[in-house]
């Protein structure tokens, strides 16, 4: 199985005008090894933060050309493994995050991950390892790796984990994946800004959906299908998601709108992905059990 350094290239942003550092095969499989969301420059608490180089952050390691990949297109990425380092990273800064105005000065903690926990001061969590950012170049201009939107991107949804797969639509040839910005674990909204941020590797596995059209990514996995969507509040991008589930529940079966949308009501879920991006992160959850019942799937 090819092995993608985090050294072969690294990307900033998301665009159609990079030049790809690998080209992978439709239906390969290969492990992307990452840097962490500050391209590992925070090593002790102490030095200071105001020195770090604030353009090398939230690093994607690629972009990846997949074979056969061609805009109307989705790309099918199902996340086999993630790895991560043994040393997680966290921050707060003035300005940053949801509470960014009560903090005084920039802070970073940096905490053990080992054997599937994470030492935060005297306290031990659980690992919850994920993948902040993920996705393919967008149609349009360039979008820099914080941002998330509807090529991907800095979504930092923690349901993209192992044995996720997620879909995005192909914008330009060969689609230009790229994902970085793993965390060993960070809870719905991100609210201070950061994860527990990880360097570590994914292993994904890469397939092209011919004749796919989506507008914003999808997740799924064994219990769930999921609608995610990116706007800039976090009202817009819930309703959005919840507009791109719905309408495609009706299309899947023989619901109505109004039936889809009252079941919707009943058993799915809006949940916050993240709160602190340019734009906010919200995903739609709907129960694959009910749509075992209704005998449709969504994709």
């Amino acid at each position: 199985m090819k092995v993608i350094a985090k050294t072969e290239g690294n990307i900033y942003s998301f665009s159609k005008n990079h030049t790809p550092i690998y080209t992978a095969q439709d239906g390969e499989s290969l492990t992307i090894e990452t840097f962490d969301c500050f391209t590992d420059q925070i090593k002790s608490e102490k030095q200071p933060l105001a020195e770090l180089d604030w353009d090398q952050i939230n690093p994607a390691t690629g972009p990846i050309y997949v074979e056969g990949a061609q805009p109307g297109d989705a790309l099918k990425v199902t996340i086999l493994a993630i790895e991560t380092d043994v040393k997680g990273v966290m921050m707060v800064g003035p300005g940053l995050g949801a509470l960014g105005e009560q903090v005084e000065e920039m802070k970073a903690k940096v905490m053990h991950v080992r054997y599937g926990r994470v030492l935060f001061n005297q306290l031990s969590l659980p690992v919850r390892k994920m993948i902040g950012v993920i996705g393919v170049a967008p149609a349009g201009e360039d979008v820099n790796c914080g941002t998330p939107g509807a090529h991907g991107g800095n979504m930092d949804n923690k349901m993209v984990t192992e044995g996720a797969t997620l879909y995005f639509p192909v914008n330009t040839p060969g689609a230009l994946f790229a994902l970085g910005d793993l965390h060993a674990a960070m809870g719905d909204g991100e609210v201070s800004v950061s994860g527990v941020e990880v360097a570590g590797s994914v292993t994904v596995k890469l397939e092209v959906i011919k004749g796919m059209t989506i507008e914003q990514p999808i997740l799924e996995n064994g219990r769930y299908f999921t609608q995610i969507a990116s706007a800039e509040t976090l009202d817009e991008a819930a309703k959005l998601a919840t507009d791109l589930l719905v309408n495609r529940l009706v299309a899947y079966s023989n619901l109505s709108f109004e039936d889809a949308l009252m079941l919707m009501s009943a058993v799915g879920n809006v949940e916050v992905c993240q709160m602190v991006d340019p734009l906010m992160t919200v995903r739609a959850v709907f129960p694959k059990s009910i749509l075992d019942q209704l005998e449709t799937k969504l994709l």
